[in-house]
């Protein structure tokens, strides 16, 4: 075949794989979207109001999505080019997911196991409607949603005592030694940390909202976001998550003292709403310290140059062949 032929048949390749959505597509796609909405709506109400409710800290759950769908994004022209074609096996993935739904929902009650039902549904859609390859590449934005989800209050309520106990001694040190600059004494008992300034008493209830519990949660969605984004091996993004809980730890212990710091002024903070604002802004340090984490990680390994790549493949003989 000639190099013009061969230039055509690419060029008509390349076109196949731009080739617009068809509108019979889009309107399916409406369509199954809309009766995917229906299908789940009251789960999507139950997570808000988990989210702006009673378990104020999961107001994370909001920002989720946008990130896999930024996830999505960047992988725009690879989505575009990647075969598209309905691949019926998925329908079995499809009705596997109802029906763990169903039974989360009437048979055994359970939120998370409602939203595991969710992902698993959004993927067998996928694969039945655009084929393995487009679910390969959407896998990781998919399986992202799972930090959208609130946990069990059974599981809170086991783990979040532990961690308000860490978070007040926590917080009871990093007081202590901030005493002599605002002239306040301390103790601690318990998850209560008091403050007398001024012959005033001001307890700190480390409150479930301080527990921790919710910002590991928040934080390591932040890391495995950080991970996904900017580390390139996959070594370095299991480092970053396992770096996750203890700057989860580490800012919630902040977080605490600096509601102690500000209650000094404003005595209401001390058992207020501020813990979710505070938790919110410091997610920003924790995103500093991640971008940290992440150029320490790159300095330790440095990928060779494509030249330096070729070199060395150069020296070291042909694949496959022993050199001598």
């Amino acid at each position: 075949m000639s190099s013009v032929a061969t230039t055509g048949a690419m060029k008509q390749g390349l076109t196949r794989a731009r080739a617009p959505v068809s509108w019979p597509l889009l309107v399916g796609g409406a369509v199954v979207s809309l009766a995917f909405v229906a299908l789940f709506f009251r789960w999507f109400m139950q997570q808000d109001r988990f989210s702006r409710g009673y378990m104020e800290d999961w107001g994370h759950a909001y920002i989720i999505p946008l990130i896999s769908g930024y996830m999505l994004w960047l992988k725009r022209d690879e989505l575009r080019a990647a075969p598209r074609q309905v691949f019926w096996p998925g329908l079995a993935v499809v009705m596997c997911g109802i029906a763990s739904y169903f039974f989360f929902l009437i048979g055994v009650s359970n939120h998370l196991g409602q939203g595991l039902a969710l992902i698993l549904t959004i993927a067998g859609l996928v694969i039945l409607l655009l084929g393995p390859e487009i679910f390969r590449l959407s896998f990781v934005a998919m399986a992202y949603l799972v930090f959208a989800i609130t946990l069990p209050e059974q599981v809170m309520n086991l783990i979040t005592f532990q961690l308000k106990l860490v978070a007040s001694a926590g917080a009871g040190v990093a007081l202590t030694l901030l005493a002599p600059i605002w002239g306040y004494s301390i103790t601690v008992e318990g998850n209560t940390i008091v403050l007398l300034y001024k012959s005033v008493k001001i307890p700190l209830n480390v409150a479930d909202a301080c527990s921790g519990m919710r910002m590991v949660v928040a934080f390591f969605a932040l890391g495995a976001a950080v991970a996904v984004f900017a580390c390139k091996q996959w070594w370095q993004r299991v480092a970053l998550l396992a770096m996750a809980a203890p700057v989860a730890l580490f800012m919630n212990v902040v977080r605490v003292a600096v509601l102690g710091i500000a209650s000094l002024y404003t005595p209401a903070l001390a058992t207020g709403d501020a813990h979710m604002l505070i938790g919110t802004l410091l997610l920003v340090p924790g995103l500093a310290l991640f971008l940290t984490v992440v150029w320490i990680l790159n300095k330790l390994v440095v990928d060779p140059s494509p030249a330096v790549a070729a070199i060395k493949t150069a020296e070291s003989g042909t694949p496959g062949r022993r050199t001598p």
